[in-house]
C-alpha cells in the first residue's frame, strides 16, 4: 500500500479529519464566546455548528451501515499480476443516498473510489485484485471508508467476506523462459526431431480429451488399459512436461515456487506458440493445444503441493523435466 493511502487509513472506527479537528476547535471557541458574552447570535452559531457535527454523524453512520457488498468473481488471477474483479455494493437504506465511499482491501490493487451509492439499489464496481502467491486465496473482508457528507469525519465498516480464488503460479520475464524454448522451436529440433509424416513416432497413455481414432489397439489390449499413438507430424508440434514436486531437504521453499513458475512460464508460451502440450504429475496428466484452455494445467500447478518422499513418474523421449533433484535421471530410473 502506498504513503496516499496509508494516511487515510485506521484501525478505529471513526477518525476526525483536518477539516474536522479544525471545526471541532472552532466550535470550541464559539462555546466559550458565547458563554462568556452571553450573545446570543453566538449561542445560535454554536447551535448550528453543534447540529451540523450531529448530521455528519448520523448520516454517515447511517449510510455505511445499510451497504452491504459481494465478490461477484474475478477472472484468472496470477501470482503477482493485477486480476480483474466486480464488487457488487447494495444500498438497503431507504433515507441517504451514500456518495464518496472509498473501497480497501489487503487482497486489492488499489483502492476504488464509488462517487454514488443510491438508496434501494445496486451497483457493480470493477476492481483489480493482487494476490502475491499461488494456491486457493481466501478474500476475507473489505473495509468502506467515506467523509459523507461533510468531510468533518472518516466513518469505517469492515465487511465480511467469503471469497475463494484459485491463484495460479508467477509467470517469469520472456527472457527467462527464451533459453528453454531453443531446443524446441530452433534449428536443433528441425535437424533431431521428426518431421512431417505418417509414421507412428512414440506411444502415450490416454488422456481425457483424445481422440479414440488415435488409439493403438494392439498396445491398449496387451497392457489393459487405452494407448494413444502419436504420429511424427504430430510428435514435431507437442511438447511433453513433467514436473517432479519432490523437494529434497536443505531445499528453500522460495526454490519450489520458482520451479513451479518456470514450468508455468514454459506452459504459458508453448500454447502461444501453437505446440500441443502434455502435463504430467503424479497421478495426474493433463494435455491441451492452442485452441484449448491450458487453465486445468495451471489450476494443478496452483494447487500442488511439495512431496518430502520421491516418487517415480515416467520419462519419454523428447520429455522436458522439471525438478529439484540433482540426477533425476537416475531417481526415475
Amino acid at each position: 500500500m502506498s504513503a496516499a493511502a496509508e494516511s487515510w487509513t485506521f484501525d478505529g472506527v471513526v477518525r476526525l479529519t483536518r477539516i474536522g479537528t479544525s471545526y471541532l476547535i472552532f466550535t470550541f471557541v464559539i462555546g466559550f464566546a458565547a458563554l462568556n458574552t452571553g450573545n446570543n447570535a453566538l449561542y445560535i452559531g454554536l447551535t448550528f455548528m453543534l447540529g451540523c457535527l450531529l448530521l455528519s454523524g448520523v448520516a454517515s453512520k447511517g449510510g455505511l451501515t445499510h451497504l452491504d457488498i459481494e465478490l461477484r468473481g474475478i477472472d484468472e488471477a496470477w501470482a503477482g499480476r493485477n486480476a480483474d474483479g466486480i464488487l457488487r455494493i447494495t444500498n438497503r437504506s431507504r433515507l441517504w443516498n451514500v456518495r464518496d465511499v472509498v473501497v480497501d482491501s489487503d487482497e486489492l490493487a488499489q483502492p476504488v473510489l464509488v462517487p454514488i451509492i443510491q438508496k434501494r439499489s445496486s451497483i457493480d464496481v470493477s476492481a483489480a485484485f493482487l494476490f502475491k502467491r499461488r494456491g486457493i486465496a481466501y478474500v476475507k473482508s473489505i473495509d468502506l471508508y467515506t467523509r459523507y457528507p461533510f468531510g468533518l469525519f472518516l466513518k469505517k465498516r469492515r465487511l465480511r467476506l467469503s471469497g475463494e480464488v484459485v491463484v495460479f503460479p508467477r509467470l517469469l520475464a520472456d527472457e527467462a523462459s527464451r533459453d528453454r524454448f531453443r531446443p524446441i522451436l530452433g534449428e536443433e529440433l528441425n535437424a533431431g526431431r521428426p518431421g512431417q509424416g505418417s509414421d507412428i513416432h512414440s506411444f502415450r497413455e490416454y488422456v481425457r480429451g483424445d481422440s479414440l481414432r488415435h488409439i493403438h489397439w494392439r498396445k491398449s489390449a496387451s497392457l489393459g488399459h487405452w494407448i494413444m499413438k502419436q504420429t511424427e507430424a504430430e510428435a514435431a508440434h507437442a511438447v511433453h512436461i513433467v514436473v517432479d514436486p519432490f523437494k529434497p531437504r536443505g531445499v528453500s521453499e522460495d526454490d519450489f515456487e520458482e520451479m513451479i513458475s518456470e514450468a508455468a512460464t514454459f506452459i504459458f508460451h508453448a500454447l502461444r506458440r501453437g505446440l500441443n502440450v502434455s502435463l504430467s504429475l503424479p497421478r495426474l496428466t493433463i494435455s491441451a493445444s492452442e485452441s484449448q484452455s491450458g487453465n486445468a494445467m495451471f489450476r494443478a500447478l496452483a494447487l500442488i503441493e511439495p512431496l518430502h518422499e520421491p516418487i517415480t513418474q515416467t520419462i519419454d523421449r523428447d520429455t522436458i523435466v522439471f525438478s529439484l533433484r540433482r540426477d533425476y535421471e537416475s531417481a526415475t530410473a
